[in-house]
């Protein structure tokens, strides 16, 4: 994890300011008596459990946000049948909802992260405390460990802790994937084949073929990046500048920010803010590996190598240039799809269909330039400049990017259609 350090920049927590518009589109949601304060909090917490603001692996972030708030839906749920479950199908009407979903996360994070159980028993303490001590507080901790064994047992001995440091082999071959200076290693090669949360497979949405090096569509793309995305561009304007910048923080720590604000402006209550953020993160966590199973199986390279091979590429119209570099730092997997893309447009996706598609919002980055203050009208139409900014970057062709936010949509969609549906 050591040389991953060199390209991941030092990510802190940010705040969202957020405020809805237009909301006549936005669903029906149900209306509880309980806060939504403790999902919010153990979303929160899931960072600190990573080893903070910091942390270098996005994937297994990933993951780990999918179980908790999957724990926290089930255990919840439970308390309080709305929805269908995930992994835990007990019930117990008896229990204080928030204590037991606030004992699920815990137990969820102490299962996977022993070493931070200090932390997390603290941060318990704060959610339970004020709960008198009654039968209902017995209930709920009861129940809170139940849904976060069945969620631990269900992922047991999934691999998502093996090294996810990696060699390739090298290859002069034009279009296949080589290693972007300055790392000698490929990131995660078993995420391709991690256990889904939602998806029936990892193939399901996989991207159809990029186009071939000699076509136009890869001479417009090629061209597009190597103007755009140079490290000293003369045509990239200021304001793209920023959002390459303001959207290159990790994907799941951006949108798990965006619908933690969302759900607290719009008022929802315990069950239903369970939901919205199990479905996100269950969306989040398989575009990373819906994206890897494209990415592996196509094995494309990634601009850096492309404009610097470019008189290998058997296409007249596209130029080498043996000093190019990009904007942002390249990550070291392959180029296609953009994944950055699909999980920006799976969670747009899951907050346009749960939330509405007029919900407008105003956001901060942790990687923008300070004080930079966005506002978009709609979670798609930032999703939209999310996948944008990554040619701007100078990190991903433009096709990658469209097949990225094509395979966020259905895999958005999916989930939506067929997990913790209405009971």
């Amino acid at each position: 994890m050591k040389k991953l350090k060199q390209f991941m920049v030092v990510i802190a927590i940010g705040a969202i300011a957020i405020s809805s518009c237009n909301r006549h589109d936005a669903p029906e949601v149900i209306k509880d008596p309980y806060s939504n304060q403790v999902i919010l909090d153990w979303n929160e917490a899931i960072v600190i459990a990573m080893g903070g603001p910091s942390y270098q692996h996005s994937l297994l972030a990933s993951r780990i946000g999918a179980m908790v708030h999957l724990a926290m839906h089930d255990a919840i749920n439970a308390a309080r049948p709305t929805y269908r479950s995930y992994a835990y199908f007990g019930k117990n009407e008896k229990a204080d909802p928030t204590v037991a979903a606030a004992v699920a996360a815990h137990e969820v994070l102490v299962g996977n992260f022993p070493d931070k159980q200090s932390a997390l028993d603290s941060i318990l303490n704060v959610s339970i405390q004020q709960v008198p001590d009654t039968d209902a507080k017995t209930n709920g901790i009861a129940l809170g460990k139940a849904a976060a064994a069945a969620m631990l047992q269900i992922r047991a001995d999934d691999g998502a802790f093996q090294d996810p440091i990696a060699p390739i082999e090298p290859s002069s071959s034009a279009g296949v994937y080589q290693l972007v200076p300055p790392f000698n290693f490929i990131f995660a090669p078993h995420w391709k084949t991690m256990k889904l949360f939602g998806l029936q497979k990892q193939d399901q949405f996989r991207s159809v073929p990029p186009p071939a090096l000699n076509s136009d569509e890869y001479t417009e793309a090629f061209k597009e990046v190597q103007l755009r995305g140079q490290l000293q561009s003369t045509i990239r304007t200021a304001e793209q500048t920023e959002q390459a910048q303001f959207w290159y923080e990790f994907s799941e720590m951006g949108w798990n920010r965006v619908a933690r604000v969302a759900i607290a402006e719009k008022k929802l209550g315990l069950i239903e803010s369970a939901r919205v953020m199990a479905l996100v993160n269950m969306a989040l966590a398989d575009s990373y590996t819906a994206g890897w199973d494209s990415k592996f199986h196509y094995n494309l390279w990634r601009p850096y190598t492309a404009i610097r091979n470019a008189g290998q590429d058997g296409n007249t119209e596209t130029v080498v240039d043996l000093t190019w570099d990009p904007l942002m730092p390249t990550p070291p997997v392959q180029d296609y799809p953009s994944t950055h893309s699909v999980l920006g447009n799976a969670g747009a996706t899951v907050l346009t269909k749960l939330l509405g598609k007029n919900t407008g919002f105003s956001m901060t980055s942790t990687t923008g330039p300070e004080g930079l203050v966005k506002t978009f009208v709609s979670f798609l139409a930032a999703a939209d400049e999310n996948a944008d900014s990554r040619v701007s970057a100078g990190i991903h062709f433009r096709f990658a990017c469209d097949a990225g936010q094509e395979m966020g949509n259905k895999i958005g969609d999916y989930v939506v259609n067929n997990h913790l549906l209405p009971l």
